[in-house]
C-alpha cells in the first residue's frame, strides 16, 4: 500500500513589511544602547548599594566630615568673611566624597577585568558603549546621591538657599560636572594598571584638591604665591559657583570654568579609555 505524496504547501512570498519579515538590529545600534546601558546602570548601582564598605565611604563619611569640618573651622570663618564656612564647606565634601568614591569605581572594574566578567560581557549580543557608558551614568547618579545627602546635613547645619529652586536644583547637580570628568580619569588609570595602587594613589591628588581650595578656608587665608594657583584649580572654581547658586556671588564665569575643566579631562581621556576597555573586555 503507497501513500500518495502530498504536495508541500505553497511558500507565502516574501515581501517587505509583512508579517513573515523577521526584524534584526545591530548589536550596536543606538536602539539598543539607552536600554542596555540602564540595564548595566542598575547592575552597578545594585552592587553598590549592597556594599556596607562602600555605602559607609560614600555616604557616611562624607556627612561626618561636613559635621568636623563646622566645628573646627565654621567660627572662624564666619568672623573673617561675614558668612557661615557652610557654603563653602557643603559644596567642598560634596565634591570630595563624589572624587573619592571614583576610585571605588576603579577598584571594582579592575576585578570585573581579572575574573573574566568584562570579557563575558564582551561576547553576548551587548551594544559595545553600554557597559563604558552605563560605569559613567552610575557614577553621575552616586554623585547627585552623595550631594543630596551632604545638602541634608547642611540644611541641618544651618546652610540655606536664597537664590531660588531653579538656582537649587542646579547646585546638587554642579558637582557631578567635574566628579564625572574625574571618575573617567580614575578609571583610565585602572584600565591600564595591573594593580590597584595606581588609582588609589590619586586619593593624593583629590587631598591636594581639597585642601588647597576656596571651600576649605577663604582664598585669601592663603600665601599670595599660592593664591593663583587655589584660585584657578577646578574644585575652586566648582565652589565658587555653587557658593553663588545658594548664597551670592558671580555664577557664569566659575560654572564655565567648571564645563571648560570638565570637558578637558574628558577629551584626554576619552580615546585612552575607550581603547582601554575594549582591551579589558577583550582579556581571556
Amino acid at each position: 500500500m503507497t501513500v500518495a505524496a502530498q504536495p508541500s504547501p505553497a511558500r507565502a512570498p516574501h515581501r517587505p513589511g509583512g508579517r513573515h519579515r523577521m526584524d534584526k538590529v545591530w548589536e550596536n545600534s543606538p536602539k539598543r544602547l539607552i536600554p542596555q546601558t540602564w540595564v548595566l546602570t542598575a547592575r552597578i548601582l545594585r552592587r553598590w548599594s549592597r556594599d556596607p564598605a562602600t555605602l559607609v565611604q560614600s555616604l557616611v563619611m562624607p556627612a561626618g566630615f561636613l559635621v568636623a569640618l563646622d566645628i573646627v573651622l565654621g567660627d572662624g570663618i564666619e568672623k573673617v568673611t561675614g558668612n557661615s564656612g557652610l557654603y563653602g564647606q557643603v559644596p567642598l565634601v560634596a565634591l570630595v566624597g563624589g572624587m573619592t568614591g571614583a576610585i571605588i569605581g576603579a577598584v571594582n572594574i579592575m576585578r570585573e577585568r581579572e575574573v573574566g566578567l568584562l570579557s563575558r560581557f564582551w561576547v553576548v549580543p551587548v551594544h559595545r558603549g553600554a557597559g563604558l557608558l552605563a560605569r559613567l551614568t552610575a557614577d553621575v547618579v552616586r554623585i547627585v546621591v552623595i550631594t543630596l545627602v551632604v545638602l541634608c546635613v547642611g540644611l541641618a547645619l544651618g546652610f540655606r538657599f536664597e537664590q531660588g529652586l531653579p538656582a537649587a536644583i542646579a547646585w546638587v547637580f554642579m558637582p557631578a560636572l567635574f566628579g564625572v570628568a574625574l571618575s573617567a580619569a580614575v578609571l583610565t588609570l585602572a584600565l591600564y594598571s595591573s594593580n590597584t595602587i595606581v588609582p588609589q594613589a590619586t586619593e593624593i591628588v583629590i587631598a591636594m584638591l581639597m585642601f588647597f581650595s576656596i571651600g576649605f578656608v577663604p582664598l585669601d587665608q592663603y600665601p599670595g604665591w599660592l593664591q593663583p594657583i587655589v584660585e584657578h584649580q577646578p574644585v575652586s572654581y566648582t565652589i565658587e559657583a555653587m557658593r553663588g547658586l545658594a548664597l551670592e556671588g558671580p555664577i557664569a564665569e566659575p560654572v564655565l570654568w567648571t564645563v571648560a575643566w570638565s570637558a578637558g579631562i574628558a577629551l584626554v581621556c576619552a580615546v585612552p579609555l575607550a581603547i582601554g576597555y575594549r582591551r579589558a573586555s577583550k582579556r581571556g
